[in-house]
């Protein structure tokens, strides 16, 4: 298994210098397997079908928190900064967004043009922000790939003002002893670009950081079938592993929506 500085060295190849999202895999520019219910997995996929599975699932990630007008919003693995795009139709107040990719950083600055946003480096276990800044973080198909989970959920408490809400969804292991198995089906888990935090940790790690009503449910029954039939259809020569179904019918991992809150009497 990599180490911390092999796996930075490693995200900086894929999301950095070999910038993932540009993979027709993942059309449109985000960079997430998607939300499906709402698409006929039964004929041919498009692009623009493609596309609208990723805003599908920063939309539900956007009500679970929920999003309001007027809000202070922060993005934790912002990458190209279309999730940031979803954000600004809640009419937020300010939509901030942290990567720790600089290349990440930079594309996404280019890319969003609205007074409202802006795009910053940083790591998840270490937000450059001060205390009681924002009122809701949302993460959305990052967390699999923090090393300190721990972290991130104190640093979530501690930027949020009481009161302030939380929402992540990714693919996280069903149990701690799902690792060695993942990694000899997934080669994003072998290689450690993909970490398998077990959801029960994850949750426990929420509660620990002050967090209360912490809730995790899982969607993959929305997420798995319909990204392994976008694989099978999708364009060619990008063809990504097809085993995350696989895992998923094994009991190895499933794709969760977590949500908590920062209690109204606590301070940062």
């Amino acid at each position: 298994m990599a180490d911390d500085a092999e796996r930075a060295e490693l995200r900086r190849r894929v999301y950095g210098t070999g910038d993932l999202a540009a993979l027709p895999v993942f059309a449109g520019g985000f960079i997430n397997f998607g939300y499906w219910r709402d698409v006929d997995l039964t004929g041919g996929l498009t692009v623009d079908q493609r596309v609208a599975t990723q805003e599908a699932l920063y939309d539900v990630v956007l009500d679970a928190l929920p999003a309001r007008a007027g809000d202070r919003v922060l993005e934790v693995g912002s990458g190209h900064g279309l999730g940031a795009l979803r954000v600004v139709r809640r009419e937020p107040a300010l939509v901030r967004g942290v990567d720790v990719v600089p290349e990440q950083v930079a594309r996404a600055a280019e890319a969003v043009d609205d007074p409202r946003v802006a795009f910053v480096r940083g790591a998840a276990h270490d937000l450059p922000f001060p205390d009681s800044s924002f009122d809701a973080v949302l993460s959305v198909e990052a967390a699999q790939h923090f090393e300190d989970v721990a972290g991130f959920a104190r640093e979530s408490a501690r930027v949020l003002v009481p009161g302030g809400r939380f929402a992540l969804t990714t693919f996280l292991a069903r149990d701690a002893d799902a690792g060695p198995r993942l990694a000899a089906l997934l080669r994003t888990f072998a290689t450690g670009l993909d970490l398998a935090h077990p959801v029960d940790a994850v949750l426990d790690h929420l509660r620990a950081a002050g967090f209360a009503g912490v809730t995790a449910r899982a969607i993959g029954e929305h997420v798995w079938r319909g990204l392994d039939r976008w694989l099978e259809l999708g364009p060619e020569p990008d063809r990504w592993d097809r085993n995350f179904l696989r895992a998923a019918d094994q009991g190895l991992l499933d794709y969760y929506l977590v949500t908590a809150r920062k209690p109204a009497g606590s301070v940062a």
